[in-house]
């Protein structure tokens, strides 16, 4: 890239968009804009890196990228785990409503390329999904599920815009479960329990990339101006009664019918945001190929069953006795 390239981060604050963000600005001759409602904590940054305190919803957004003569954005932030209190329709504002206004704002600043995080999740968790999906299958999300859903209508948006602006090159990314020895989600909160919950009937199969692959796919992405859209996997994947057993911990599977109707009863006392059909998150996963990662996008990621026994083993949960029969 040449000493003019600036590249834009929204959700630089997050646990990825930092790394991400640190990587570009690494990178001789590139000048990052990084913008989230504040910035991360216990993160330095080099001097190189502009931080602005953004909501990605703000049409003041476009203004920015102008003036900095952005090139290249990056589009991490989304709404992954709600806070308590807030509303659908307020994830919905950000997560659709804010990549509708980054779309419109690079149109704006005449931005030659966009790289999207979205997610497996695009796909819905069905009972029918193919095995393993692959980047043309269906993107069918989950009503029940908002941020499904929400990555669904992206997606739609996204190739609305890939028809109507083919002039703003897409790199779209969907990774399955991204795992780091820093990382916080709902399948590690999981996964930590002294018992590991399944949905009984249902193998659950799990794949996972690791933190540090995926950004060095968007920092590669970014670099090479690669366009296209891509599943961001390991290959193989694993099982609850496998990822258990490695863990060293008892299975304990319970019918989805009664784990839907304890989300019941703790919605009806307000104790969670969860709706009872949520139950396929667990029941029906995902299962990613990799293949045009591999063999057109060129990159290799680390296997699913390697990126799990690290995080497990810098978190201090793998049994040692995992290989043992």
């Amino acid at each position: 890239m040449s000493s003019e390239q600036c590249v834009l981060v929204t959700g630089a604050a997050g646990f990825v968009g930092a790394r991400v963000t640190a990587a570009l600005a690494d990178t001789t001759g590139v000048r990052v804009v990084a913008t989230d409602l504040a910035p991360p904590r216990n993160t330095q940054w080099p001097d190189t890196v502009r931080f602005e305190s953004l909501d990605i919803r703000d049409p003041a957004l476009a203004e920015r990228m102008v003036a900095e003569q952005v090139s290249s954005v990056v589009h991490l932030a989304s709404v992954v785990t709600p806070p308590p209190g807030m509303s659908r329709e307020e994830q919905e504002a950000i997560d659709v409503g804010g990549t509708a206004n980054v779309l419109a704002a690079c149109r704006k600043a005449d931005v030659g390329h966009l790289t999207v995080t979205s997610s497996g999740a695009a796909y819905g968790y069905h009972a029918d999904n193919p095995l393993p999906l692959r980047e043309g299958d269906a993107l069918r999300g989950n009503p029940a599920f908002a941020y499904a859903d929400h990555k669904r209508r992206i997606e739609e948006m996204l190739a609305e815009w890939r028809r109507d602006y083919p002039q703003l090159r897409q790199l779209v990314l969907r990774p399955g479960t991204i795992l780091g020895p820093g990382v916080n989600n709902q399948i590690t909160a999981l996964l930590e329990r002294r018992l590991v919950l399944a949905v009984a009937g249902s193998d659950s199969p799990f794949v996972f990339i690791s933190d540090e692959d995926v950004v060095k796919i968007i920092v590669r992405g970014v670099l090479t101006q690669r366009s296209g859209l891509y599943n961001l996997a390991g290959d193989g994947w694993l099982g609850m009664p496998e990822l258990a057993r490695l863990l060293g911990k008892p299975r304990l599977p319970v019918p989805a019918w009664l784990i839907a109707g304890m989300i019941r009863l703790l919605r009806s006392l307000r104790l969670t945001q969860l709706e009872p059909a949520q139950v396929d998150f667990l029941r029906y996963r995902p299962v990613l190929d990799n293949t045009a990662l591999r063999e057109e996008f060129g990159y290799t990621p680390a296997p699913s069953r390697e990126v799990f026994l690290q995080w497990a083993q810098a978190r201090g949960l793998l049994n040692a006795d995992r290989d043992a029969a």
